[in-house]
């Protein structure tokens, strides 16, 4: 029997984030989103917020905390791409990318990791991609972005590892959601091809993983990158 947890998704309104905050709900933690818009599944608290504006997540806390308790699980989900190739990608591509992916999972693993010191006890868990690792052509700003939250959980784990807070990665690799479901079919079949599993993972095959290394379970792993990619980023 798992411990029930106040766990935090951001970007929990759509996609892998949707999926992570239905997860842990079946498993009957209390569960926020953040979202910018539209709503978490049902059953969770949807809560305003940008995670590039510290202020509006500092509120998001708050309101979780009186709603649910302190936030014990986060995972920083949220993220954006801005694909273009590195000789037409503008400086502003590059930042509001880096801010948004890097700079927002700092900003709430920052303030998540206050209630987390107290209780002596937190699970970080950052959501990554297989091209933080493995790299992309058109993805640098993104790729770089990812790459980021490694040392990020490195080195929270080296600062609060003796407090019981792990910080770990979760780098997915191509997930079945209306982002690939929109692509041709031959590029389909083409992704297909080099990834050993031959198909695309699920969203909630991703969410599974997040919420067993957040749980009771995982509690020596920390500083991990677990991928969720079939095989396609091996030894990376």
């Amino acid at each position: 029997m798992t411990t029930q947890r106040t766990v935090l998704v951001t970007g929990g309104n759509r996609g892998i984030g949707y999926a992570i905050a239905e997860e842990f709900l079946a498993q009957g933690h209390r569960v926020a989103v953040t979202a910018r818009s539209g709503e978490g599944p049902e059953g969770s608290l949807t809560v305003r917020a940008d995670v590039t504006d510290i202020d509006a997540i500092d509120a998001a806390f708050t309101e979780i905390e009186e709603k649910l308790g302190p936030v014990e699980v986060v995972v920083a989900n949220a993220g954006i791409t801005r694909d273009t190739l590195l000789m037409r990608m503008s400086a502003e591509d590059f930042d509001t990318v880096v801010d948004t992916n890097l700079g927002g999972s700092f900003r709430v693993v920052k303030r998540a990791s206050k209630g987390m010191l107290k209780a002596r006890f937190g699970r970080i868990v950052l959501i990554s991609s297989v091209v933080g690792l493995y790299g992309s052509a058109g993805q640098v700003n993104y790729a770089a972005s990812k790459a980021g939250l490694v040392g990020m959980a490195r080195s929270i784990t080296r600062e609060l590892g003796a407090r019981g807070i792990t910080a770990n990665v979760v780098a997915p690799g191509f997930i079945e959601t209306d982002m690939t479901a929109a692509l041709p079919d031959t590029q389909q079949a083409e992704y297909k091809k080099n990834i050993p599993a031959g198909r695309f993972a699920t969203a909630s095959e991703v969410a599974k993983v997040v919420a067993w290394v957040a749980g009771d379970d995982a509690g020596y792993i920390s500083g991990a990158v677990i991928p969720v990619d079939g095989g396609l980023g091996m030894g990376h």
